[in-house]
């Protein structure tokens, strides 16, 4: 290594995809530094993954005392209460204790962390304050930041990252946007009790998704009580005292005491001094890059949600992965992002794996599609209206598995597994041989002999 460098490496933002890569490099004998103007562990750590599905699961307790009575428990409702203060105070220690897990790891790969702003002044120069650091390779990590669409009354909006630490819950709230997050916000809120409704301007939300996991998904919402309404958009949001009224396109009016957008992420790159030296932008505004991660300028890499690869922080810290074994390992390695799975933690949850039915018939042509729609057995005693739809999509030419579709509980746990089948080349004759565990829900992905029909 060149004594001409104080570092080898140094990564802009401590996010997952960041500091996974700061951590390996370091491990390979790489003198790192990795410098965070926020919060260590990134958006997944401090206010994505980790708190929201802690509010997941802390909504979803009212559904458990309330099913509880067919089991036999008597929980009198007039003794039981929610206090939010103390999810939240909660949430924070577990969050806080998660910041240091991650300081010690760096800390113990060796590598240095430098708390502030980055900045590239030129293609081997980082400034931090009054601190200008040189170094061999830059990465920028810094991730995505969510964005609330220009409309009169924007101030009076809120996003993801506000939600976590609100001071109080209102009566009433609007959760405008048809992603996960919007979806995953709504069922947290509707869980706590708070009267939802849920507003996307499309016809139907979750873009990206099966198309049969969307239309299913929604009808369960409406079953929890959320008002989802579509082919609607918001116009102005006006403060009224300790509420806020609602113009939507329609010509309709909203009154609500919360209004939260989950309208879409920007790529985190104001203040980088990216275009100074080089380093091009897609239209997107994400970081162009090549399948290696390498910007225009050879010292300069990227990675995580700022390229705008699927933003998902195991996607993040796969790249970090490879890109370390690039720059520091034998050079060798790329990114597959083929047959990714991902759960999006709406009530009932939803996990899925390969391609939709459409993109799956693009690609392959004829398929055969496998779907099952059924009350998972807790409610056979609870009495609860909620149902599980389980879908296949298979090659029929190969008779590989290409993909898993699943909404019902614990559907991220189950389409984990299925993942490393349907990677692995799977085929529907070794689903078939493969013997089920009983009496699981689980099971129906093994037992689905006869094609609920064949397309293409």
């Amino acid at each position: 290594m060149s004594e001409h460098y104080e570092f080898d490496l140094v990564v802009i933002g401590a996010g997952s995809g960041g500091v996974r890569l700061a951590r390996m490099s370091a491990q390979r004998g790489a003198r790192v530094a990795i410098v965070e103007s926020r919060y260590l562990g990134g958006t997944c750590v401090n206010v994505g993954c980790v708190p929201k599905k802690l509010f997941v699961y802390g909504s979803h307790v009212g559904e458990d005392m309330e099913d509880a009575a067919g089991y036999g428990w008597t929980i009198p409702r007039d003794q039981v209460t929610f206090d939010w203060p103390t999810l939240v105070a909660n949430k924070n220690a577990e969050i806080h204790r998660l910041n240091g897990i991650y300081q010690r790891l760096l800390e113990n790969a060796g590598v240095t962390i430098v708390n502030g702003t980055a900045r590239i002044d030129d293609p081997h120069t980082v400034s931090v304050g009054d601190r200008r650091i040189r170094t061999r390779h830059i990465t920028v990590a810094t991730g995505s930041w969510p964005v609330v669409p220009d409309i009169p009354g924007k101030e009076n909006i809120l996003t993801s990252n506000d939600m976590f630490y609100l001071p109080q819950l209102p009566g009433e709230a609007v959760i405008w946007g048809g992603g996960y997050i919007a979806v995953e916000f709504a069922g947290i809120l509707a869980g706590l009790g708070i009267k939802t409704t849920l507003l996307y301007r499309g016809s139907l939300f979750l873009r990206g998704f099966d198309d049969d996991i969307r239309e299913f998904t929604a009808a369960e919402l409406r079953k929890k009580g959320i008002d989802v309404r579509f082919g609607v958009n918001v116009d102005a949001v006006t403060a009224q005292g300790a509420h806020y009224r609602l113009d939507l396109n329609d010509g309709s009016r909203l009154t609500t005491g919360l209004v939260m957008a989950a309208t879409g992420r920007r790529a985190l790159v104001d203040g980088l001094g990216l275009e100074a030296v080089g380093v091009g932008l897609t239209e997107s505004g994400h970081i162009a890059v090549d399948k290696h991660f390498q910007t225009a300028v050879p010292s300069i890499t990227a990675l995580g949600d700022v390229i705008g690869t699927p933003q998902l922080t195991p996607v993040a810290i796969a790249q970090g992965m490879v890109l370390s074994r690039r720059l520091f390992g034998d050079g060798e390695g790329e990114m597959d992002y083929s047959a990714i799975p991902t759960a999006v933690f709406c009530q009932p949850n939803i996990g899925t794996v390969g391609p939709t039915e459409a993109e799956a018939k693009a690609q392959y042509g004829r398929l055969r599609i496998y779907r099952t729609e059924f009350r998972p057995m807790k409610h056979t005693l609870s009495g609860r209206d909620e149902r599980c739809l389980m879908k296949l999509i298979v090659d029929d030419a190969s008779d590989r598995v290409v993909a898993a579709h699943m909404v019902g509980p614990e559907a991220g746990e189950m389409l984990q597994g299925l993942a490393v089948a349907i990677k692995a080349g799977a085929t529907k004759a070794v689903f078939d041989s493969t013997v089920g565990i009983h009496p699981t829900s689980a099971e129906e992905f093994v037992t689905m002999r006869e094609p609920e029909r064949i397309v293409g």
